[in-house]
C-alpha cells in the first residue's frame, strides 16, 4: 500500500523539530554534494562520438537517373533520403546569409553554443518538465542531425552542448554551415539545399535569387507547414518576409536589395505528381546497375546516371500507348500495350513503355511487359527464319508451294494419325491467316504477305537449330531448346520479350551487325569519377547482303499489297521503312516491328493475364499505333536510305531457286523469232523457257546441300508430304509434264549479221568552229532491215538525251554542256525494232574564249 505525501510531510516536520539548525544545514550540504558528484560522474560516463572522423563520415546521397541529355531528371533513388551534396563555393551567399539571419544571427560570433540560449532553454524545460526547448545554434543542429539520436532526454541535450562546443573548435565556421545546408530537411524525404533549389525553383543553389533564398531559409523550421505546395502559402510568405527583414536588420543586405526582394515574384516549379518519369525504364536501369555496382551502395551512393532515353519520344510513346490500349480494350478486348524504340547503330534504348500506365493497378501496370520473356511473337519471327534460308543460298525469288500440307510424319498425307489410338492433335496441318492457298509463291511475296505454309517450309529448309542459333546471335536469349518448338517456331511458337525482338530487328537495320541494346551511357560516382561499364557488344551475325534482302522485302509495298492494300498504315511513301506484323493463332499477342537505318520500333498489344483478344490481325489492332509513333519519330531524325542488296548471279542456281517453278530444265529462246537464242541474241529479247515438269522444291533441292546437285534419291522425310499436294494441284490446273523433245531445234535468225544496221550522224560540220552560244543540230539516220526505234546521244562520254520517235534529231548548245572542250566527241547509240544495236561517232570544234 502506497504512503501518502501528507504522511511524509509529517515526518519531515517531526525531524526538523527534533534537530538543531546546524544539523539540518549539514545534511543539506551533504545531499547537494552527493547530487553534484553524481551529476559530474554521470556526465563523465557519457560515450561521445569521435569528432576526428566527422568529415570522413559516410553521408547518404541519393542516386539520380537522367535522360540522354543529362539534364532531365527521371528519378531520384533516394532510398528514404533525397540528397545531393554541394560544396560551399557552389551555394549562393544569399542562401548562407538568409539561413544565418533566421536560424542563428550570431553564428560567426559564438563558440558553437550560446550560454543565454542554454539558460533560457533550461528554465523553460524545468517549468514545462518536457525538455522540448532547444535554443539550438546552427552548430548544435549539425550535431543533432548528424551525430545524435532524436531522443528528448537530458543526457542527449548535454551531449549536444558538449559536441557543439568541440565541433566549433574542430571545423571552420564555413564548413559547419556547408554541412548544415547539405543535411537540412526541406520536406518529406528531401534533404539539402541542392535538392530544395532544384525541386522548388529548377535551379542550382548557386543561381537562386535573394527572394528565393529567403524562401529556402524559411522552410526548414516546419517543413510540412511551410511547404510551398501546402495550404499555408500565406504563412510561408510572411516568414520569407521575416527572413528578409532580419537580413536587412543584420546588414547582410542593403536597403535596395531588401525592397527589391520584397517585390520579387518568385515562380515555383509544379510539384511532380509521382516523382518519377519513364518508370518502367527507370527500374530497368536500376536493376541493371545494381547488378554491376551492388544494391546497397548504388541506391544511396550519390551516383549520377546518364541513360539513353529520349524524353521527347518517351512522352509521346507513353501518351500513345495509353490511348491505344484504352481504345483496344473497347474494340478488341486488348487492355494493355507496350512499346520499345532503339537506335540500331548504337543499341541505345530511346523509349520503353511497359504498360498503358505504370500506376494503373487494374492491369498491374508496374509489370513491364516490354521486357517479359513470356509473349509469343507470332509472324514477327519469320524474318529471322528467312534470313537463315538466305544465308544457306535460297533467294527471295526461290519458289515454294502454298498448298494444304500435313507436316507430321506420324500422320498420313490428309492429316490423319497413322495409328488409330493416336491423338488427332499430333497432326500438324496449319492454315494461312485468310484460309486461302496461293499455289507457287516466291519467298519474297510469302514473307511480305506473311503467308504461313510457305514460311513453315522455309523454316524446314533453313533448319530449326541453325535458325535458333541465328536468333541467339541476334540477341534473343529465351529460345534455348530446339526440340521444344518444331516447325511452329516460324509462327511464333516460342516465347520472346518485345525488347529482345526489337533489338534483333535492329540487326536488319544495321546491315547484319547486331549491337546489343543498352540503357546507360555513363555513370559517375559522388565525386564525379566515371564508373567503367561493360562495353556494348556487337557482332556481324549475318552477311550484310542477307540483311539488305530482308529490308528490301519488308519495305516492298508492292509485294505486300495483296495482304495489306496499297495505302496501308505500313506504307511510308517518302521514307525507307521496313515492317513486319505478327499475331498469334490464339489471338493472345499482336505485334508490329519496323525500322529505318537509324530507328527500330516494336509494339505489342494483348492482356497481362494472357486472355485472348477478339480475333483480328495485328494490322488492325496494333499497327496503327506503331505507324503513328514511327511517323512522329521520323520527323526528328535524318532521312537515311537502305542499302540495296547486291544482285545475286541467278544463272548458277537451279531454276526453282531463281523463281522458275514450272520445271528443273530450261532453255533460252529469242522472243521475236521463237527460236533458240544465239550469242547474237540481245538480252532484251532473251527468254528462259522451262521444260514443264512441276514438282515441290524438295524434288529439285537437297536441303542438306541446297546449292549442290539435285537429289537422286528423294529420301527426305518431308518429300512426299510436300510433293503430293503439288502433283494434285498440277492435275487440277491441267498442266502436263513435257519431254526435252519440246525444245526447238532452229536458232535465232532475226539477230544475224545480214539483219544488222548502220547508223550515221548527219549535219555536223567537223571543219566548222562553233561558238559557245551557237546551236548544234544533229540528225541520225540508219540503213537496215528493221526500223530505228531509239537513239541515245553522248558528248565526251556524258549522256545528253534519248529520243524514241521519228525523226531522230538533237539540238544542243555548247554552253550547256558541262565538260565542253575545243575538240568534242559525239557518240550515238541506236536500236532497231528487234533490239539490234549500232553506234556512230563524230567530232565538232568549239571556240572557248568568247
Amino acid at each position: 500500500m502506497k504512503k501518502s505525501p501528507a504522511r511524509y510531510l509529517k515526518r519531515l516536520i517531526h525531524y526538523i523539530k527534533a534537530h538543531t539548525k546546524r544539523d539540518i544545514i549539514f545534511v543539506l550540504i551533504s545531499l547537494v554534494s552527493i547530487v553534484i558528484g553524481s551529476v559530474i560522474f554521470w556526465i563523465s560516463s557519457f560515450r561521445l562520438p569521435d569528432l576526428s572522423s566527422f568529415e570522413q563520415r559516410k553521408v547518404t546521397e541519393s542516386t539520380k537517373i537522367y535522360d540522354k541529355t543529362g539534364k532531365v531528371l527521371l528519378y531520384d533513388l533516394h532510398s528514404g533520403v533525397k540528397r545531393t551534396i554541394v560544396a560551399s563555393a557552389d551555394i549562393s551567399p544569399y542562401i548562407k546569409k538568409a539561413t544565418i539571419a533566421i536560424e542563428d544571427e550570431n553564428f560567426y560570433k559564438h563558440h558553437g553554443i550560446k550560454i543565454t540560449s542554454i539558460a533560457r532553454a533550461i528554465l523553460a524545460n524545468l517549468i514545462s518538465g518536457s525538455w522540448s526547448q532547444g535554443g539550438s545554434t546552427i552548430t548544435q543542429q549539425v550535431v543533432k542531425n548528424t551525430l545524435l539520436t532524436r531522443d528528448k532526454k537530458i543526457s542527449r541535450k548535454l551531449k549536444e552542448w558538449v559536441l557543439a562546443f568541440k565541433l566549433d573548435k574542430t571545423l571552420p565556421k564555413d564548413k559547419i554551415l556547408e554541412i548544415y545546408l547539405n543535411e537540412n530537411p526541406y520536406g518529406g524525404n528531401m534533404y539539402g539545399i541542392a535538392e530544395a533549389s532544384k525541386q522548388f525553383f529548377g535551379k542550382e543553389p548557386r543561381d537562386v535569387t535573394l527572394a528565393e533564398a529567403a524562401y529556402l531559409a524559411a522552410i526548414p523550421q516546419a517543413t510540412s507547414y511551410y511547404s510551398p505546395y501546402g495550404t499555408h502559402v500565406k504563412e510561408l510568405e510572411n516568414r520569407k518576409e521575416l527572413v528578409l527583414e532580419r537580413m536587412f536588420k543584420n546588414s547582410f543586405i542593403t536597403e535596395a536589395e531588401y525592397k527589391k526582394a520584397l517585390k520579387e515574384k518568385v515562380s515555383l516549379k509544379p510539384q511532380e505528381k509521382f516523382g518519377i518519369r519513364a518508370p518502367h525504364f527507370v527500374f530497368f536501369v536500376k536493376d541493371y546497375l545494381e547488378k554491376i555496382i551492388g544494391k546497397d551502395s548504388f541506391d544511396g551512393g550519390g551516383y549520377r546516371v546518364i541513360t539513353t532515353l529520349d524524353t521527347n519520344l518517351q512522352e509521346q510513346a507513353e501518351d500513345l500507348v495509353k490511348k491505344t490500349a484504352l481504345s483496344n480494350k473497347e474494340n478488341f478486348n486488348a487492355e494493355n500495350a507496350a512499346l520499345i524504340a532503339l537506335d540500331p547503330k548504337t543499341g541505345n534504348i530511346l523509349s520503353m513503355v511497359g504498360s498503358r500506365d505504370y500506376f494503373d493497378a487494374e492491369i498491374d501496370g508496374q509489370f513491364n511487359v516490354a521486357v517479359a520473356s513470356n509473349r509469343q511473337p507470332g509472324s514477327t519471327m519469320k524474318p529471322i527464319i528467312y534470313s537463315e534460308a538466305f544465308i544457306k543460298g535460297y533467294t527471295p525469288e526461290t519458289v515454294v508451294f502454298d498448298l494444304p500440307t500435313s507436316f507430321s510424319t506420324e500422320c498420313d498425307l490428309e492429316g490423319k494419325p497413322l495409328s488409330a489410338s493416336a491423338d488427332p492433335d499430333i497432326c500438324y496441318t496449319p492454315q494461312n491467316y485468310d484460309e486461302k492457298f496461293r499455289g507457287p509463291i516466291s519467298l519474297r511475296n510469302a514473307l511480305a504477305q506473311s503467308i504461313n505454309i510457305p514460311s513453315i517450309k522455309t523454316l524446314y529448309l533453313a533448319g530449326i537449330r541453325d535458325s535458333l542459333t541465328l536468333a541467339k546471335d541476334m540477341g534473343i536469349t529465351s529460345l534455348t531448346n530446339a526440340d521444344q518448338y518444331g516447325l511452329t517456331l516460324v509462327l511464333g511458337g516460342g516465347e520472346i520479350s518485345l525488347l529482345e525482338m526489337t533489338s534483333a530487328y535492329g540487326t536488319f537495320a544495321n546491315n547484319g551487325n547486331h549491337v546489343a541494346y543498352r540503357s546507360v551511357l555513363q555513370v559517375f560516382d559522388s565525386n564525379g569519377n566515371e564508373i567503367k561499364l561493360p562495353a556494348p557488344q556487337q557482332n556481324q551475325v549475318m552477311p550484310a547482303n542477307v540483311a539488305e534482302m530482308i529490308s528490301d522485302i519488308l519495305s516492298d509495298n508492292t509485294a505486300r499489297t495483296l495482304a495489306y492494300g496499297p495505302n496501308s498504315v505500313l506504307h511510308f511513301p517518302n521514307r525507307d521503312v521496313a515492317v513486319k506484323t505478327g499475331t498469334t493463332n490464339d489471338s493472345r499477342d499482336a505485334w508490329t516491328i519496323g525500322y529505318t537505318p537509324n530507328l527500330v520500333v516494336g509494339v505489342w498489344a494483348g492482356n497481362n493475364d494472357n486472355s485472348p483478344m477478339i480475333k483480328k490481325v495485328a494490322g488492325q489492332i496494333i499497327a496503327p499505333m506503331w505507324s503513328t509513333f514511327m511517323r512522329r519519330a521520323l520527323e526528328t531524325i535524318p532521312n537515311e536510305r537502305f542499302i540495296p542488296p547486291t544482285p545475286i548471279d541467278l544463272s548458277i542456281l537451279k531454276p526453282i531457286m531463281r523463281g522458275i517453278w514450272q520445271g528443273g530444265q530450261t532453255y533460252i529462246i529469242d522472243k521475236i523469232s521463237g527460236k533458240i537464242a544465239t550469242e547474237f541474241t540481245p538480252s532484251e529479247t532473251r527468254q528462259e523457257i522451262p521444260i514443264q515438269s512441276v514438282h515441290s522444291i524438295l524434288y529439285w533441292v537437297d536441303k542438306r546441300d541446297p546449292l549442290g546437285p539435285s537429289p537422286t534419291h528423294r529420301d527426305d522425310p518431308q518429300f512426299e508430304r510436300w510433293e503430293a499436294p503439288v502433283r494434285l494441284w498440277v492435275a487440277l490446273q491441267g498442266l502436263t509434264d513435257q519431254a526435252s523433245s519440246t525444245i526447238p531445234t532452229a536458232t535465232d535468225d532475226v539477230h544475224i549479221g545480214e539483219n544488222s544496221f548502220v547508223v550515221s550522224i548527219q549535219n555536223i560540220d567537223s571543219a566548222k568552229k562553233y561558238n559557245l552560244n551557237d546551236e548544234v543540230s544533229i540528225s541520225v539516220s540508219s540503213a537496215g532491215k528493221y526500223p530505228l526505234t531509239k537513239v541515245s546521244l553522248y558528248v565526251n562520254d556524258t549522256y545528253i538525251n534519248t529520243i524514241e520517235k521519228q525523226s531522230f534529231s538533237f539540238r544542243l548548245s555548247p554552253r550547256e554542256i558541262t565538260n565542253i572542250r575545243e575538240i568534242n566527241r559525239i557518240k550515238v547509240v541506236a536500236y532497231d525494232s528487234v533490239y539490234n544495236r549500232s553506234e556512230a561517232n563524230a567530232t565538232f570544234s568549239v571556240v572557248l574564249d568568247n
